[in-house]
């Protein structure tokens, strides 16, 4: 059994661990990357025609799901936001601090999503904002990600009618997030310094898919081996229109610009 995966450019591949050193590939794109070091020695794998078929199909369903979401977002003027990140990187705490100053002036709904518990749906809770969770603990030892048919389960749960804006907290994860659109019209993910500056590096799809990258823990900087410089180096490299914003989620530093950002949008 392979394991199947999106580029960047909408193609889907199989990599087969199956085999031994022999190599199919017809992508260009691919055979360049290789050449190049970009996407390192893929010898060892070899695409599976038939499975890949199926995997495209799956991608396919998901995007027209995810399509059938916005369209429902911009029946209802909502405008919704994916929120993606690594585990720990401090999704919930940037919420729970935007909820607090959006309350009282827009409407929010909140897609919760995690493999299992309600733990931060409950800290999201006593702000105003409606709460859909979404447990995806029933895929095989928990679904790494949220797709479009699980965001438009869980807007079921939402009256779109009261409100203003939708934000998607995704399972933390910094590859399978990427590759699955939940029908949101913005992507946002969150990049904690204590991560590393190579991250973009390593995870270029993630990096790659946002038009922002909210860098939070900013208050730690000063007792970390955290070249800023390097890590700015290296999303530039990989995305350099995304829109970077420094701030702590903890203290509150810089939370003010993420908050213009979103209300730009929202208003």
């Amino acid at each position: 059994m392979g394991r199947f995966h999106r580029h960047d450019d909408g193609t889907v591949h199989d990599h087969d661990h199956d085999h031994d050193h022999d190599h199919e590939h017809d992508d260009p794109e691919h055979e360049r990357a290789e050449a190049t070091g970009e996407h390192g020695d893929h010898s060892a794998y070899r695409t599976g025609p038939e499975r890949v078929e199926v995997l495209e199909r799956i991608f396919d369903e998901n995007d027209k799901a995810a399509a059938q979401n916005r369209s429902q977002l911009d029946a209802a003027s909502v405008v919704g936001v994916n929120l993606m990140s690594s585990p720990g990187a401090g999704k919930t705490t940037l919420l729970q601090r935007t909820l607090g100053h959006l309350e009282g002036h827009t409407r929010v709904g909140v897609v919760e999503g995690d493999i299992e518990t309600s733990i931060d749906a409950d800290r999201l809770s006593g702000y105003g904002a409606q709460i859909a969770l979404l447990n995806t603990g029933d895929g095989f030892g928990g679904e790494c990600h949220l797709d479009a048919p699980m965001v438009a389960k869980a807007m079921q749960d939402l009256d779109l009618a009261a409100l203003d804006l939708m934000l998607v907290e995704n399972v933390g994860n910094l590859v399978c997030p990427a590759e699955f659109d939940v029908g949101a019209h913005h992507s946002v993910m969150v990049f904690a310094i204590t991560e590393g500056e190579e991250k973009p590096l390593k995870y270029p799809v993630m990096f790659r898919s946002v038009e922002v990258v909210l860098v939070n823990k900013m208050d730690l900087l000063p007792h970390l081996d955290f070249d800023l410089q390097l890590f700015t180096d290296n999303l530039a490299r990989i995305n350099p229109k995304a829109t970077v914003i420094h701030l702590s989620a903890r203290t509150g530093e810089g939370m003010a610009e993420w908050f213009e950002w979103l209300e730009a949008r929202s208003a």
